[in-house]
């Protein structure tokens, strides 16, 4: 049986939340890959103490009001950094600029600034509307009515973190099925996140409460051993204390449809569900991924793409142009990558489609620095026997630090 790091979006949450909360906080089980540093960083930089013990962090909070940093931001390759801290910066009488590396400068931040505005905030961002971002904080914010128009977590969680420190009632709506951690979290905290038909809706000023988090593992990284065993018939593998959220395990019913066996045991539930996940491989057969589906399989797209190598017919993805402008293009990286290992890859503009099984051979594959797509590609070369080398395989350590090890444990 094997573990996985802890969730890094649970984490990033709960050490942003614990930097704002008042009181000592202890977060568990936190991943030490480098997004989450990144967060550790930004709250250190607002004023947090944070104190690291292992896989243990203890966070004295700010009692909800930041500290001007001295110098820019850095929040390396993390989306979730950034978006998520522009929504507690909106409502704080701060201005800081965010930044990061070249693949997080070149994501759109508009989809964060514009619905943010409502709070009465203003964005400096690139002609192109990416990072740097500068955000002049609006200390005097009145809660707002916002419309999510994008189904994403990240922009639904930096208007409920906007919302912590606006006066008055907040109501959020629109796209709104999509991971719920943030609600989870605050809840814990002490915050309630009420619903008001099918929106959201939170009262603010709202201060949090420090609290004891213990993080699951990533069912996002562990989908990558999950898929390893899947892909070879008779190949099984057993995972334990995994995140079990229900806006993020729906790559597990892709699992079934391919046809492989999913065994999953909910040991609690609160405030995130978590398990054990047995997966056990079998003959695959190609599936179709809808619209609908993409919020709960998003990271885990190009993963079902290398499954779709080992499975008889046609595999399609659509409806997830979101791909497009992650850590990297991944719907041209994944076809590039597969090409080069013998699949058959046809591209749209919002997803692709598998035909296999195909005959792999060994090759190289270009990750563009992005640890899924490193990951994914490990998985093809562990189950299809081949070698395929990576331009840059430490990428993956971003989220799975000792993936290469874990991989090779898969039975």
């Amino acid at each position: 049986m094997l573990r996985v790091p802890g969730d890094k979006s649970i984490a990033h949450r709960a050490v942003m939340f614990a930097a704002l909360a008042h009181g000592t906080s202890t977060i568990r089980n936190v991943p030490a890959g480098l997004d989450v540093r990144s967060t550790q960083h930004a709250m250190q930089m607002l004023g947090a103490t944070i104190r690291t013990d292992g896989g243990v962090l203890t966070v004295d909070g700010c009692g909800g009001t930041f500290s001007s940093p001295a110098e820019p931001i850095d929040c390396g390759n993390s989306g979730t950094t950034m978006r998520l801290l522009a929504g507690i910066l909106a409502t704080q009488p701060l201005i800081v600029t965010l930044t990061g590396d070249d693949s997080l400068r070149s994501r759109p931040m508009r989809r964060i600034t514009a619905p943010l505005g409502a709070f009465g905030a203003l964005f400096e961002l690139s002609a192109r509307g990416t990072a740097p971002m500068t955000v002049h904080g609006n200390g005097d914010a009145r809660g707002a009515d916002v419309a999510v128009t994008i189904a994403s977590a990240q922009v639904k969680s930096a208007l409920l973190l906007a919302a912590l420190g606006a006066h008055g009632r907040t109501r959020i709506a629109g796209e709104l099925h999509t991971r719920d951690h943030t609600e989870r979290l605050l809840g814990a905290f002490g915050v309630t996140v009420a619903s008001e038909g099918a929106a959201l809706v939170l009262d603010g000023p709202a201060g949090l409460r420090a609290t004891t988090v213990d993080v699951p593992g990533d069912i996002s990284s562990a989908a990558f051993l999950f898929a390893a065993a899947a892909a070879v018939p008779g190949a099984r593998v057993v995972v334990e204390d995994v995140g079990l959220n229900p806006g993020r395990i729906g790559f597990l019913d892709v699992l079934r449809r391919f046809g492989a066996e999913v065994d999953v045991q909910v040991t609690a539930t609160s405030p995130e569900p978590r398990g054990r996940v047995a997966v056990r491989g079998a003959a695959l057969h190609g599936v179709a991924i809808e619209p609908d589906e993409i919020p709960a399989v998003i990271d885990e797209l190009p993963l079902a793409g290398v499954l779709a190598a080992f499975a008889r017919g046609t595999t399609t993805v659509r409806g997830a142009a979101e791909l497009r402008v992650k850590e990297s293009d991944r719907i041209e990286a994944f076809a590039a990558a597969a090409r080069a290992i013998g699949v058959d890859v046809q591209t749209v503009e919002d997803g692709f489609s598998v035909t296999g099984p195909a005959r792999l051979h060994d090759g190289a594959v270009v990750t563009h620095h992005d640890h899924r797509i490193a990951m994914a590609f490990a998985v093809a070369a562990r189950a299809g026997g081949i070698s395929v080398t990576l331009d840059d395989p430490d990428c993956a350590a971003v989220s799975f630090p000792g993936f290469a090890a874990a991989l090779e444990a898969v039975g």
